[in-house]
């Protein structure tokens, strides 16, 4: 069911809410896929999404999530989300039931895909709409939903504030990280004490202004990474003095090196990549 596969062509999509399935699955390719949005919209069904190639950015009401290759975001059924791709990307993904399995997360979250979930949703991505209930294809799914439900969470989380005031200073950081103002600086913009805007941020995210600013460099490094963006330059963009100092900052937070955390999302071929291949042989 490849829902994405031609935005152009709104014929072609099918509400999966109105699909009488437990699990409604896909698959979404474009070489030149530009720049694209979906505006923020809600679904019944709650909604999983693979990326295999390309990054993929979602916000969800209190958060923004960023997922690399070989990982995955769950968004709970009636979430009111928008979706931003960019470039090549290669994904699937399926709408799952709210009730199809009580143990589901609950909260939004971005997962690590092993390899047996990655190869569930290929597979599931082919079977057509209105599959025959029963047998086969219910016990893949089956393990499919047992899959989700183990799956590893990502630290790939960006707290969103709500507060006006607050929302400036996350979309001008957003947009020029590099800026490593202090917090006594960030408050005068805000036209606030700097106690006033600790305060703040931590009831607003859970998070303290420098533990926020640091998570956003490294929602924007997967981000970039993903994009082809060398370390070098990540480093430089987020405003680093030195590429050892991101290096250190990304593998305390996700556990890994940068060029080790990407070189494991590509260490596979895509799914495209290698159907091209059997067409030359």
């Amino acid at each position: 069911m490849p829902l994405l596969t031609d935005l152009s062509a709104e014929d072609d999509w099918v509400e999966p809410d109105d699909v009488p399935r437990m699990v409604v699955t896909y698959g979404f390719a474009s070489d030149t896929f530009g720049d694209f949005e979906l505006a923020p919209h809600s679904h019944r069904k709650s909604q999983i999404l693979l990326v295999q190639r390309g990054a993929l950015a979602c916000e969800v009401a209190g958060g923004l999530w960023v997922v690399p290759p070989r990982s995955a975001l769950w968004i709970p059924g009636g979430s009111q989300h928008s979706i931003r791709l960019a470039g090549a990307i290669e994904g699937y993904g399926g709408f799952v039931a709210r009730d199809a399995d009580p143990r589901l997360p609950a909260a939004c979250c971005a997962i690590a895909v092993t390899p047996l979930l990655r190869e569930l949703l290929i597979r599931a991505a082919t079977l057509p709409l209105l599959y025959e209930e029963g047998g086969t294809n219910s016990r893949m799914l089956t393990v499919l939903l047992d899959e989700l439900v183990s799956a590893k969470i990502e630290n790939l989380h960006l707290p969103m504030p709500s507060d006006p005031r607050l929302r400036r200073i996350a979309d001008i950081m957003m947009a020029s990280p590099s800026d490593r103002g202090s917090l006594a600086a960030w408050a005068g913009c805000a036209g606030m004490s700097s106690r006033s805007l600790g305060r703040l941020i931590v009831r607003e995210t859970g998070m303290s202004f420098g533990r926020w600013r640091q998570q956003l460099g490294l929602v924007l490094a997967v981000q970039w990474l993903a994009d082809g963006m060398s370390i070098q330059q990540v480093a430089a963009d987020l405003g680093y003095e030195s590429v050892p100092s991101f290096v250190t900052m990304f593998r305390k937070m996700l556990g890994v090196s940068p060029g080790r955390y990407m070189a494991e999302r590509y260490a596979a071929p895509s799914t495209i990549d290698l159907a091209r291949r059997s067409q030359h042989r």
